[in-house]
């Protein structure tokens, strides 16, 4: 696993507004596993960044009376200050109005033009200025006013306009064989089977241009013609590795991508349109595309529209940073619908994360800081129940990565606090408050092996619970340099003799204060 190159990306998100919940959702999933794969020692590139173009953005900056520059430069800035205040590691960012990108993107066009899948024609058909998207009537409802509705719900209209087209009608049978080889490359499963079922279908070809408007990239040798918002959009995740130099360190190291991360609205774009564009320019397509489910606030998926967003610096300034993270990838199963609540967030707050891993570290790091002269107990020869529940807070890594590369968060942190309750388990079956008097020598085994485990523990959730874990990790003196996944086998695990810092706890319990008033 180690030394191996990975690169995840989030999608670009729109710069129409500002983010909610759902845009921090889909980022800490990719946060998540840029940590954890850094922890396996893998050499990691996570991107994340801002979509600035299309008819959409040009509308919404005529709104707030600005340019749709200052526009996007005022409110991509939001999705930077997203990025702080959830505490991401992402090693980029990306804008679609930058430099590189024009220059990425318009050398994509030439390839796949020069290939011979781009020709002009005129385009008359449904168009969903929200989306972006072109529907055909089959995909179209109608709502109480007669108005025709996509399957997003946005309002479409009709277009007539000269466009260029990419050639997808040739692409079904070489996607469906690409589907059939390379089986992870959708995930999860049910989505995976809808792609492959709309693909099946027949495809139609594709316009990748519109002329009546102005804010995108402009078609090379054609400029009367922007770019298909979506074919810009994509491209962005070569553009910040380096396209189109392929020949380059960071291209040939990175490319193809190992995850996009999508909301499962955008999986066509990511899953059929992505990688015919990307094997019509004789370019890998990513390894896999991953579309998981909404947050949903009152059974609706969030948007402003509604009046029912909430975002992240709304839960963060009541719950704490932390718990958070913990919450929105333990609560819903990943990959499927979810509601959020107060009620279920402090149910995971002041349960798994107060009760289960603060109290196991409050009383345990207590009782050596009491009866040990607040240094590692020196331990004795160990038993089998020691060695079992050390050996299992080392080898539940294992079970994890599986499960997060199947991007099975909850599964994952399920079986991290498997041992966490093995772990509270044991403190009660071997009673050191007893030890203290009967046995100190057990005694000063049984909290050395605790410490040890409780080390393990907060090694394994910093992907998670990066600021927590580093805080129970400094509460037992281990070194920056032993914190990765290889130092979970290190012996000796924690130093006997070594001092330690007075106990705080890590996890305070929630306190509903409108609710006890």
């Amino acid at each position: 696993m180690a030394d191996q190159p990975y690169y995840v990306t989030t999608p670009i998100y729109y710069v129409n507004d500002k983010p909610h919940i759902g845009h921090a959702y889909t980022t800490l999933a990719c946060d998540v596993l840029a940590r954890f794969h850094r922890l396996d020692g893998d050499d990691v590139h996570f991107l994340t960044g801002t979509d600035e173009h299309g008819q959409k953005v040009e509308k919404s900056a005529q709104a707030a009376g600005v340019d749709p520059q200052t526009f996007t430069d005022q409110v991509s800035e939001n999705f930077r200050t997203l990025a702080a205040e959830m505490n991401y590691s992402n090693d980029d960012f990306i804008r679609t109005t930058e430099a590189r990108h024009l220059h990425s993107t318009q050398e994509l066009w030439r390839k796949i033009r020069d290939n011979g899948h781009i020709y002009l024609g005129s385009y008359a058909g449904w168009y969903a200025v929200r989306d972006e998207a072109f529907y055909a009537e089959s995909e179209l409802t109608k709502n109480e006013k007669g108005d025709r509705l996509a399957p997003s719900g946005a309002e479409v209209e009709w277009v007539e306009e000269p466009s260029y087209f990419f050639d997808l009608s040739k692409w079904q049978q070489p996607l469906l064989d690409f589907y059939a080889a390379n089986p992870d490359f959708i995930g999860p499963d049910t989505r995976r089977n809808e792609v492959v079922s709309f693909v099946a279908g027949g495809l139609n070809d594709l316009s990748v241009s519109r002329t009546s408007f102005k804010w995108g990239i402009p078609v090379p040798d054609d400029p009367e013609h922007i770019m298909y918002v979506w074919l810009d959009a994509l491209n962005n995740y070569q553009t910040a590795v380096g396209y189109p130099d392929t020949e380059s360190d960071l291209y040939s190291k990175y490319w193809p991508a190992d995850l996009h991360m999508v909301g499962k609205d955008i999986l066509r774009f990511h899953a059929v349109y992505w990688p015919a564009f990307l094997m019509a320019a004789d370019l890998a397509p990513p390894k896999r595309v991953y579309a998981h489910g909404w947050l949903l606030n009152r059974g609706e998926k969030m948007s402003k529209s509604l009046g029912n967003v909430v975002t992240a610096g709304d839960l963060v300034g009541r719950y704490g940073l932390d718990p958070v993270r913990y919450y929105l990838l333990r609560e819903v199963p990943f990959g499927q619908d979810g509601y959020i609540s107060h009620e279920t967030m402090v149910g995971r707050i002041n349960g798994d994360l107060a009760n289960d891993l603060g109290n196991l570290a409050q009383r345990v790091l207590s009782m050596i800081a009491k009866n040990c002269d607040a240094k590692v107990p020196q331990p004795q020869p160990l038993t089998d129940d020691d060695t079992t529940i050390i050996g299992a807070a080392t080898n539940v890594l294992g079970t994890v990565r599986d499960e997060f590369e199947r991007q099975a968060f909850h599964r994952g942190l399920e079986a991290i606090w498997k041992i966490v309750g093995d772990a509270n388990r044991y403190v009660d079956a071997q009673a050191p408050w007893e030890l203290r008097k009967s046995d100190p020598d057990r005694m000063a085994t049984v909290l050395y092996v605790l410490a040890d485990v409780i080390r393990r523990l907060a090694i394994l959730v910093q992907p998670i619970m990066p600021g927590s874990a580093s805080s129970m990790l400094d509460q037992l003196a281990i070194p920056a340099d032993a914190r990765s996944f290889a130092a979970l086998g290190s012996e000796p695990a924690v130093t006997p003799g070594a001092e330690l810092p007075k106990p705080s706890p890590v996890f305070p319990r929630f306190v509903d204060e409108e609710a006890a008033g």
